[in-house]
């Protein structure tokens, strides 16, 4: 029974001494910031310069890896994370956000995005750096309503991309345990 009132007041001090541990925790678990492309951004599954490439790219962080995993296309940095061979331990995709970049050719430095949080306009009449469909990325919804409106397309969220537009031959659909058709 002399306990309880030592408890009372020994729980609280438990409490205050392992806030500053949670801070920790979070910060050691922010998401890297993104990088910005230099001679040295080589493509993932062309090996090619990005520089190489117009319109938006994207990059990936993986645990235990400081630098991204570069890609010449939105649409290749989609298949990556659907590709049952690569790494699944992904801290942070970063994609070229095109409401504010410079141009489709050059979008320039400091337009990255999250591409958790991106709008993505598919189907539209623009095409990738390799001359294929794109996933066209912004951050914001008027610029994407604006593109559409040039371009054609129609607006889709990340998580609601359809698997079959990333992969459209249905390329190791059936070792990732999708439908070629679910979003």
């Amino acid at each position: 029974m002399t306990l309880r009132p030592f408890l009372r007041a020994f729980i609280p001090i438990l409490l205050l001494l392992a806030l500053p541990a949670c801070g920790k925790n979070e910060q050691a678990s922010a998401p890297p910031p993104p990088k910005e492309i230099s001679a040295d951004s080589i493509a993932e599954f062309c090996n090619m310069a990005l520089s190489e490439h117009s319109g938006p790219k994207g990059q990936i962080f993986v645990k235990g890896r400081n630098e991204p995993f570069w890609f010449a296309s939105v649409r290749d940095t989609f298949a990556f994370t659907l590709l049952p061979e690569e790494p699944k331990a992904i801290t942070a995709i970063y994609v070229t956000d095109m409401a504010k970049a410079r141009t489709w050719d050059e979008p320039g430095p400091g337009v990255w995005t999250d591409a958790r949080k991106a709008l993505f306009v598919i189907a539209s009449r623009k095409r990738g750096g390799m001359g294929e469909d794109e996933a066209v990325p912004f951050s914001d919804e008027a610029a994407a309503q604006a593109f559409m409106a040039e371009n054609g397309g129609r607006m889709v969220h990340f998580d609601e991309m359809p698997k079959d537009y990333i992969l459209p031959n249905g390329d190791d659909m059936k070792n990732t345990g999708m439908k070629k058709d679910a979003p």
